[in-house]
């Protein structure tokens, strides 16, 4: 038998990725995990949270939605603010689901308000008092952020 190595059947030797760059990956990867295990079990908090600056404004808010992208937004009193065809509410059907696994992770109350805010500096952010979430909503669009400034202006 002869002792040389046999030929790669998979891909010639020129279309591989070197080595050296698949270890450097790794090596990269295990550093990026390493960092955030300390972080994790030293309780290291939260370095690039946006201020939580004066409340200028605030409105609590029922979201439904479903998955075709329709949604509903009530006030407190149960008047509806808002009625999203499934073409025009994906987003807030979006946050409603998110609301709704936050809320499931710690056995919350599915059909409690959330609370949309307007901080200082005309920063829009939604908050959830059952699960202590929140979203800056300037994160996701001009389009998204008026969606939910007009809920906001609503009387």
């Amino acid at each position: 038998m002869n002792n040389t190595a046999s030929p790669r059947i998979h891909a010639q030797e020129d279309e591989l990725v070197p080595r050296i760059l698949v270890r450097a990956v790794l090596a990269l990867l295990l550093i990026i995990l390493s960092l955030v295990t300390i972080a994790t079990l030293t309780g290291r908090p939260l370095e690039s949270t946006p201020a939580q600056t004066e409340i200028l404004n605030e409105r609590a808010l029922f979201i439904t939605g479903d998955a075709s992208g329709a949604a509903r937004v009530l006030d407190a009193h149960g008047s509806v603010l808002a009625d999203f065809a499934a073409d025009k509410g994906g987003f807030v059907a979006g946050i409603e689901r998110v609301l709704h696994r936050e809320r499931a992770k710690v056995g919350a109350d599915p059909s409690a308000p959330v609370l949309l805010r307007l901080r200082a500096g005309n920063r829009l952010s939604l908050y959830d008092p059952e699960t202590n979430w929140s979203a800056e909503l300037m994160g996701f669009g001009a389009d998204n952020l008026r969606t939910f400034a007009r809920l906001l202006d609503q009387p």
